[in-house]
């Protein structure tokens, strides 16, 4: 197992990752909000990540089914991980915040097609 840290882009916020075999199902998501974003995403199970600084100063985006949990900090305004609508025992945290990791080194990163997930789901 291995512990990656990862930050916002002014540091207020602060998690660990632990990693069991390197980075899970990068990817990148055609849904509403993942487009805007247009994060390459890893996932983990949910007791994987834990915020160790700064939980205060995440917000909570919400919208639709309210089913995924989008957390950005208020200060910076980046986002740092989400608990996902497609898997909820899982959180996707954003690449680009680890450090040392640079997330255009991934090639070929799918999309997944989160644009067709039901609005009821």
């Amino acid at each position: 197992m291995e512990t990656l840290v990862g930050r916002c882009h002014c540091g207020a916020v602060e998690f660990e990752v632990d990693l069991e075999n390197g980075f899970r199902k990068v990817r990148r998501c055609n849904c509403s909000i993942c487009r805007r974003k247009g994060a390459v995403v890893a996932t983990v199970p949910l007791q994987r990540l834990r915020v160790v600084k700064g939980e205060e100063n995440l917000t909570l985006y919400q919208w639709n089914m309210k089913i995924a949990k989008h957390y950005f900090c208020r200060t910076c305004g980046i986002y740092t991980h989400h608990q996902r609508r497609g898997d909820p025992t899982e959180y996707a945290f954003n690449v680009a915040c680890i450090d040392g990791v640079d997330p255009f080194s991934f090639p070929d990163v799918p999309v997944g097609d989160g644009a067709s997930l039901s609005v009821a789901q």
